[in-house]
């Protein structure tokens, strides 16, 4: 990567958390408060929470970087063919703010060419960051974080945020994967990523997901030591199926992907 990238990506950075920074205080002054919950067409809740914070962003990223494309979950996509894509999820894991549960994120991803290049994964409740950019360290709470050095499944701690999301082959595939580990757990939503990339958590495995639940992932986990991917080993992008695997190290990402094929 060159110098004037690394420039860039820092500047990048700093506007991203500037953003995740609007999004916090919307997200506690709504958190643990009586709120009309309404459902998606998907059947998934929303609230005025979701909307506000993700219009706050949006108006945000307009104004600093008007050619800049967008991406977020309750406002759909603009500007698709831009170079550039910012892609917002304002509230990852609405369940768990609407029952109280301090794990939701507010997930801010940064793309170039399609491209995973900065991602801020913020947790307002809880008041940890996690911020990943391309090239250099991880940082939670401004200090760098690593993935743990588990290379076995066997000694693996994974974790999903519930079991309900895995059907057909797919729950197959997640339950061979859950015999090789040491300890399965649920529960988390983008929590759980955060923590594999502060070396808490070993294993991430879900499936269903859409671009704005995952792509702020990946500059994180990646700046943190860790591996993560769909499961079928690519990259992670806008198009990808939804199933993603993060792993604390490339060895146990390896593992991982076998059980799961």
């Amino acid at each position: 990567m060159k110098q004037d990238d690394r420039g860039n990506l820092f500047e990048i950075a700093a506007f991203a958390e500037r953003l995740a920074d609007l999004a916090a205080p919307v997200a506690r002054r709504y958190f643990r408060q009586k709120l009309v919950v309404e459902s998606k067409a998907d059947a998934s809740p929303v609230t005025i929470a979701d909307r506000e914070i993700e219009l706050a962003i949006r108006q945000a990223i307009r104004d600093s970087f008007p050619d800049h494309g967008l991406f977020g979950e309750e406002h759909g996509l603009d500007k698709a063919d831009a170079e550039r894509i910012w892609v917002i999820d304002p509230i990852d894991g609405t369940k768990s703010f609407i029952t109280g549960m301090p794990t939701f994120g507010t997930l801010i991803a940064y793309l170039e060419g399609g491209v995973p290049r900065v991602g801020v994964v913020d947790h307002p409740a809880l008041r940890e960051r996690w911020v990943g950019r391309a090239g250099s360290p991880t940082l939670w709470n401004g200090e760098p974080c690593r993935t743990s050095t588990c290379t076995v499944l066997s000694e693996a701690i994974l974790y999903a945020t519930t079991p309900d999301i895995f059907t057909g082959k797919d729950r197959d595939s997640f339950e061979a994967l859950s015999r090789h580990v040491a300890l399965r757990r649920f529960g988390g939503d983008c929590y759980a990523y955060a923590l594999l990339a502060s070396g808490h958590v070993d294993v991430v495995a879900e499936v269903g997901l859409q671009p704005y639940d995952y792509l702020s992932l990946v500059p994180v986990i990646e700046g943190a030591g860790g591996v993560i991917t769909d499961w079928s080993g690519r990259p992670l992008g806008l198009t990808s199926d939804g199933r993603v695997v993060a792993a604390a190290t490339p060895a146990l990402h390896k593992e991982a992907l076998a059980a799961l094929s």
